[in-house]
């Protein structure tokens, strides 16, 4: 049996969510973090001695790092749909799930910081713009990418699609006052159409 800990509103939980449910997967998942505290606790501790989430636990195996579990999910299960097979285009598709992690959380942090957990008479909005700016020029290379593509990797989602989507979306809500990017916006409308996105991701930001 598999579980997914960790509170469903939190991005990194939102991959492993994502493709457990692209891939038809059957889970339980426990409130664990923010709100609901029990990280620094047992059992979670036990699984996970960073007190973050999420943590994933098939049967005796205990995986926490988003990005690593949602590589061992989409090898596992979607090799060939949501993990590529060839060797060259696997490593382009992981190439741009560390972007994710790389690039474009440090832009997106504070802006989702600044809108969405921050009262406005408290917002830095300098620091914030400065964001949003620095987030146009992240996503324009995307928005080079996807041209001629429905997805980062060709006609389908896969992998490398999911965590970069949960970001966009965060963008794409909260920065209203912006340049179209339209490879970039069709992208976002494709992710949402699909089932792990309008079952987890596609929700009031909170």
């Amino acid at each position: 049996m598999m579980k997914i800990w960790g509170r469903s509103n939190s991005a990194n939980v939102q991959k492993v969510l994502w493709i457990a449910d692209e891939l038809g997967l059957e889970y339980e998942r426990e409130d664990v973090g923010g709100a609901f505290g029990r990280t620094k606790e047992p059992p979670y501790s036990d699984l996970n001695p960073n007190a973050v989430v999420p943590t994933l636990v098939e049967d005796d195996f205990v995986l926490w790092e988003s990005n690593a579990c949602t590589r061992f999910l989409a090898n596992k299960y979607g090799k060939g749909t949501l993990a590529p097979t060839d060797l060259q285009d696997y490593a382009d598709a992981d190439r741009w799930m560390d972007w994710q992690q790389t690039t474009v959380l440090a832009c997106m942090t504070p802006i989702f910081w600044g809108y969405v957990r921050t009262a406005e008479a408290d917002r830095d909005m300098a620091a914030i713009k400065a964001a949003e700016a620095k987030g146009l020029q992240i996503y324009s290379v995307l928005e080079k990418r996807l041209e001629g593509r429905d997805f980062i990797m060709g006609a389908h989602l896969t992998m490398a699609d999911i965590p970069v989507a949960i970001q966009a979306f965060r963008f794409k809500t909260l920065v209203k006052d912006r340049p179209g990017l339209g490879n970039f916006d069709a992208w976002v409308e494709r992710c949402r159409q699909t089932k792990g996105f309008q079952n987890w991701i596609d929700k009031p930001l909170t």
